[in-house]
């Protein structure tokens, strides 16, 4: 440590920081605008500038190192001097537009301007204009005359989006922001660009004059999409959401989010919300009272359980949903006499399973890895913010090694990237512990294979010290899940790495935790909606059609069902299959808890009124429990719920430790070609599938048949030409692409999209001809 005086304080700091480090440590507020303290120091703005004693001129602040005994001066006539002049050389054409700004009241310059700013300006001379940019349907670029150079955005972009879309070019008065990787922002985390922009030059597309900051109410939340439990600060006015933006949180998601969590709220302002309770009587649509709907959805149960018997009831609930709201529904649903209740929609093994699927470490562990293995997982599309933690592991010189069917650019250093067709996931797993077993002398929990592949990766796990084995969500809905997981933990267990799933949703944790599948021989997802024994069916934030691992099998069921109960915000959710629609609150408009991919309890209000008659879902449950005369069903608050749900909290982290112990073993490979499906990061659920700017994104364009090379030729395709994709009797016609990264036998064809919503099952085998 390197002790220094600052402002006649003693101040210690860790050798090689900068004067700003110990102005932090010190609480000793120095202005500055392109100091970032996430992003790389670049010494643009100079508003840091300060007196160093023995130094002939003013110094940066942000980019001058520490040394034991420095004296500096932050507030000395000198320091004050330099900081003027600097702010007075930023206004020379900086327009005089605050009244309008969208920036205005939340604005570093603004605020700087008035301590270092003059009450005149010595210029006369026009202004400079930057012309306009349209760089996509989330990002405003109209005011970049607004732009005081500080790169902050260019940085972001190449150090935590780990893509440079923005950069500068040209030099002096002619240098500008502007997009060099292509005309849009395109990254899923370019919203963040919007929050350390210091100036108005980038701003909401969506929220762009629509409030004033200073009328806006703040409140906390937490993000309903991914399994990182993003923390939120939602912004309201007039009782509605006009604004989302991260609340800082240092183990969790610190200081940014993914645009997903960002722009999604639209949904919630939509003209699709459900807003009063729907009854279908002869084929058309009536809207009823509470007391209506729930008294028929309480008879139709009723009278189903006694026709066909309880276990022809059964219920899906979405993962998105909170610990209170899934945990009221297993209640309920076994209340009947059943235990058909699942979360797992997308999945394909539902082998009994002991303990909780989970991240198996910390979050911000992620950023501290030195060895990385993802099976599984378009990581940074399904965990944006994961992706970023372990990019930032990768620049500090992380080996991170990835086995899929398929590989984006995950947009960081790739120690290996292995393809291999889903059905040969096991086996590949299997050869990297053979080759770990032939130098540890273990033996291998299946046969496999040494490969030079397996042994570089092999080699590489056995190295270092901080290290993980990460299942996404594709690993988690594979055929064989279970087995890859028990490879997965022998190969942790022999290199001491963590083993863990990233977990698909928000509440997926909570979701195993509060027993939201079956316990006593229910029925799982895939028994529900594969066939025809279902005849009562509660739905919670669930659209069959897009959801499930086979959409077309899942809709086929929903219309066999005598009875579909659908609790939703969205009056267009399984319309066509559903007898009862009910108006439930989304995340904003209920109080819950969410269990992260850690384990991380968080609980949240809601910050605003329900939409016309909505209610929340842990409500209705309890009044429908009440109406079936079911025990257990008498609570006041969601806390209530809460503490019967997941009992001590203090005990979560035990719950989380256990492992499972299934057996791995190999099954053939199916003839032909296997398809692996990715879902949109903005298809993932219902909010985000009805935000109308991540729709106009392009992430969010209709999907595509991605081939692998070798198909592509056999074929004869060129660009533009379209496939059909058959998987049974059920076909769709795409686009398709070349894709290199592609196992041979492999098609990559997403799912959770209308467009694919008449094909099979996501790992199934399907048939590829030119349309």
């Amino acid at each position: 440590m390197i002790e220094i005086e600052l402002d006649g304080k003693k101040v210690e700091v860790a050798e090689g920081s900068m004067i700003m480090h110990a102005a932090d440590n010190a609480g000793t507020y120095i202005p500055h605008f392109c100091y970032h303290k996430k992003l790389s120091i670049a010494a643009n703005c100079r508003m840091c500038l300060v007196d160093v004693e023995k130094a002939p001129k003013p110094m940066p602040a942000c980019a001058t190192p520490v040394t034991q005994g420095m004296i500096v001066r932050t507030k000395s006539p000198k320091a004050l001097q330099a900081q003027k002049g600097v702010m007075e050389f930023l206004l020379i054409n900086h327009p005089l537009d605050c009244p309008i700004c969208d920036q205005g009241g939340e604005c570093q310059l603004q605020d700087l301007a008035v301590g270092y700013g003059a009450s005149s300006t010595r210029y006369d001379e026009e202004k400079r204009v930057v012309f306009h940019k349209n760089v996509g349907p989330l990002i405003s670029m109209e005011e970049m005359s607004r732009c005081i150079h500080c790169t902050r955005c260019v940085r972001f972009g190449q150090e935590v989006a780990g893509v440079m879309e923005l950069g500068m070019i040209h030099r002096g008065e002619h240098s500008e922001i502007t997009t060099i990787a292509g005309e849009t922002i395109d990254s899923e985390l370019s919203g963040n660009m919007i929050d350390v922009c210091p100036v108005g030059a980038l701003t909401s597309k969506p929220f762009r004059y629509s409030a004033r900051t200073w009328e806006l109410s703040r409140r906390k939340s937490v993000s309903p999409h991914d399994s990182t439990g993003t923390n939120l600060i939602v912004q309201v006015k007039a009782n509605q959401v006009m604004r989302v933006l991260p609340l800082e949180n240092e183990d969790v998601n610190e200081c940014w989010i993914a645009d997903r969590d960002r722009f999604s709220y639209e949904a919630l302002n939509g003209t699709d919300r459900l807003t009063a309770p729907m009854i279908k009587q002869g084929g058309a649509w009536k809207t009823v009272d509470w007391s209506t709907a729930l008294e028929y959805v309480s008879r139709g149960l009723t009278q189903i359980s006694v026709d066909h018997g309880a276990r022809s009831i059964g219920a899906l609930a979405s993962a998105t949903s909170t610990v209170e709201e899934l945990h009221l529904l297993a209640k309920l649903v076994r209340g009947l006499g059943s235990d058909n209740i699942d979360h797992r929609l997308r999945h394909a093994d539902f082998t009994a399973t002991k303990g909780v699927r989970w991240l198996g470490t910390t979050i911000a562990s992620l950023s501290n890895l030195q060895r990385v293995l993802v099976v599984g997982s378009f990581l940074r599309k399904d965990h944006p913010l994961f992706a970023q933690r372990i990019r930032q592991a990768a620049r500090k010189g992380a080996q991170v090694h990835s086995l899929n069917a398929a590989h984006d650019d995950w947009l960081m250093p790739m120690a290996s990237q292995t393809s291999v067709a889903p059905s040969g996931w096991l086996q590949a797993l299997a050869d990297i512990a053979a080759a770990i077993g032939a130098t540890t002398g273990a033996s291998a929990p299946l046969a496999g294979e040494a490969t030079d592949t397996a042994k570089s990766i092999a080699a590489s796990l056995l190295g270092g010290e901080r290290k993980a084995v990460l299942l996404g969500n594709a690993a988690a809905q594979h055929p064989q899940a279970e087995a890859l997981l028990a490879v997965a933990h022998w190969i942790g267990a022999q290199t001491g790495a963590s083993v863990g799933h990233l977990t698909e949703a928000a509440n997926t944790v909570g979701a195993q935790l509060v027993g939201a599948w079956p316990e006593n021989g229910g029925m799982n997802a895939a028994a529900m909606l594969d066939g025809p024994a279902l005849k009562a069916c509660l739905l919670l934030n669930v659209e069959p059609a897009l959801d499930a691992a086979n959409a077309a099998a899942a809709n086929a069921a929903m219309q066999a069902a005598e009875m579909v109960v659908v609790m939703t915000p969205f009056k267009n959710v399984a319309h066509d299959v559903a007898d009862v629609l009910l108006p439930v609150a989304p995340f904003t408009e209920t109080s819950g808890t969410f269990v992260n991919a850690e384990g991380r309890v968080q609980g949240f209000h809601g910050v605003v009124r329900g939409l016309g008659e909505t209610r929340p879902a842990w409500k209705v449950l309890r009044v429908l429990g009440n109406l079936l005369e079911l025990e257990g069903f008498d609570f006041e608050t969601s806390e209530e719920v809460r503490a019967e749900a997941l009992g001590d909290v203090t005990t979560i982290a035990a719950r989380l430790g256990a492992k499972g112990a299934s057996n791995a073993t190999a099954k053939p490979a199916p003839a032909g070609f296997e398809r692996i499906a990715d879902v949109s990061i903005y298809s993932t659920d219902a909010l985000v599938r009805r935000a109308t700017s991540l729709q106009l994104t392009a992430d969010a364009r209709a999907p595509q048949a991605s081939l692998p090379t070798a198909l592509w030729a056999q074929l004869g395709l060129s660009d533009g030409d379209k496939v059909r994709i058959s998987q049974g009797s059920a076909s769709a016609i795409l686009p398709a692409r070349v894709d290199a990264t592609l196992a041979p036998t492999a098609v990559r064809v997403p799912a959770g999209h209308p467009d694919t919503a008449a094909l099979g099952a996501m790992f199934g085998a399907l048939t590829v001809e030119r349309a």
